[in-house]
């Protein structure tokens, strides 16, 4: 599988506490805030997750699609899976794969050696997916959303993302949607339907939380599991076995 996860984006009305919660309770450290986000009416900032990234997104005025986000699902919560790709060649199969599905692009940007495209939450029927290009194809290095190189010096090593969760209605025909798209190979498991990307798994639950469609959890792979808990007990956290509410989205970790 050719995309790699580079990027998680949550949606909050307000960056804290969740930043603050996701810096604390998983040790990561803030590297970068893009400037260019307000554009769309938000304000943002980034952590480094190994060589990944969450990024929490708040709308900074009225009526943005991150504020009709907000309200359609209830309140904080997932908002973005943003994977990368090595080519040109690549992001274009995907924009013609979403084409043959329906699926609409919300927007696109492109300057020489970079190229974004993000695909309608919409005619995802769950949450933005955004697949971009970068010419030096470094799937743990150079990103351009986090400032290039800069955010080296702000990384951890204690927790890895391994995977991203989302939800609906019924998920084997979300999940066979998400794929088509990807290009890959749906898996029927026990609880939930799935496929994998390079470095992680998306994977697909019905919605019993009454918030409808939207991305409902996140996977990390922590060192550290039992220190995270405890942490996310003394921030106020959620906390159900091994899973941790954030901005809220499902934290589950493994290892």
């Amino acid at each position: 599988m050719a995309i790699h996860l580079r990027q998680v984006c949550l949606v909050a009305e307000t960056l804290e506490p969740v930043v603050s919660d996701l810096e604390t309770v998983f040790g990561l450290r803030r590297c970068y805030v893009d400037p260019d986000v307000g554009q769309f009416g938000l304000e943002n900032t980034l952590l480094a997750i190994g060589s990944d990234f969450i990024e929490v997104v708040s709308p900074i005025r009225e009526e943005t699609a991150a504020g009709r986000y907000l309200e359609r699902r209830g309140g904080d919560g997932g908002y973005m899976v943003i994977g990368q790709v090595a080519s040109q060649a690549e992001q274009a199969a995907c924009r013609q794969r979403a084409a043959d599905n329906a699926v609409r692009v919300a927007w696109e940007y492109e300057r020489p050696g970079y190229r974004i495209m993000q695909l309608h939450p919409g005619d995802m029927r769950a949450a933005f997916l955004e697949i971009d290009w970068e010419k030096r194809a470094e799937m743990d290095g150079f990103w351009p959303p986090a400032g290039g190189d800069q955010w080296k010096d702000n990384t951890t090593s204690g927790a890895v993302l391994r995977g991203v969760e989302l939800q609906g209605p019924d998920p084997e025909a979300l999940t066979c949607h998400w794929a088509d798209i990807a290009g890959a190979k749906p898996e029927q498991g026990a609880e939930c339907t799935r496929f994998a990307l390079a470095n992680a798994d998306l994977r697909f639950v019905k919605d019993t939380d009454g918030r409808g469609p939207g991305l409902s959890g996140v996977d990390i792979a922590a060192t550290d599991g039992a220190g995270m808990i405890e942490r996310a007990r003394q921030r106020g956290c959620r906390v159900d076995d091994r899973t941790i509410i954030i901005g809220g989205v499902r934290f589950a970790l493994n290892g």
